[in-house]
């Protein structure tokens, strides 16, 4: 039986006082595509902040590997990385923002993988790679701080309602993308949406929150892509 690489045991989540996020378990397979579902103050955005190790829980315990993890800076966060609605770029070029993880993870020569990076979210490195924050469209700010996630090849990588505010081409390529390092990595992905053809066509399990609680997993059939 494969282990889990993320799991919950009896997560409670609180904030001011008040319960957001009650999880008695959770599993997240190694290479799975969970899609999360639900209306806004479901408690989708602490579950994934909770899966990213991001916060950590106000009680229970959450592991990578089998290993309880914490919002502590750590060795998971160099392998579980989240993607929010409307990331904070950088103030530096394009090649800057993708190739900081890099740096910071010791790599000498980050170059190779940024141009793949940029690439895999539809953005031609010779175009784009130059390009300062604020020249960049909204669209194309959302790809350079997915291609800043892709460079690092995460275990886990967590969407927040990663299209929600972009163009349908732009959309188009973020969900190319994300899929691709399913396929190319073996990356587990989590994604918040309320697409639900998307997360419908592409999830392995869809899983329904109310009020903090899972009410609903509905499992799919194993898609190819």
């Amino acid at each position: 039986m494969t282990k889990a690489l993320i799991s919950l045991f009896n997560v409670r989540q609180r904030y001011a006082g008040r319960t957001v996020l009650s999880v008695d378990r959770l599993d997240i397979a190694p290479g799975s595509i969970v899609g999360l579902a639900g209306p806004n103050g479901s408690g989708k955005s602490s579950l994934l902040r909770l899966l990213a190790f991001l916060e950590s829980p106000a009680s229970g315990t959450v592991t990578f590997e089998g290993v309880p993890a914490t919002a502590s800076p750590g060795p998971v966060h160099r392998k579980v990385t989240l993607l929010v609605q409307e990331p904070y770029l950088l103030r530096r070029s394009v090649f800057g923002n993708v190739a900081y993880g890099l740096k910071a993870r010791g790599e000498a020569d980050p170059t190779e993988r940024v141009r793949h990076a940029l690439e895999a979210v539809g953005l031609d490195p010779e175009r784009f790679a130059r390009r300062q924050w604020f020249e960049l469209s909204g669209g194309e700010a959302q790809r350079v701080a997915l291609a800043a996630r892709l460079a690092l090849r995460p275990r886990a990588l967590l969407m927040d309602e990663p299209t929600a505010s972009l163009d349908a081409n732009s959309a188009a390529l973020v969900r190319k993308a994300a899929l691709s390092a399913r396929e190319k990595f073996g990356t587990a992905l989590v994604i918040a949406s309320h697409d639900m053809a998307w997360l419908h066509a592409v999830s392995d399990h869809v899983l329904h929150l109310e009020h903090g609680c899972i009410v609903d997993t509905k499992t799919l059939k194993q898609k190819e892509e």
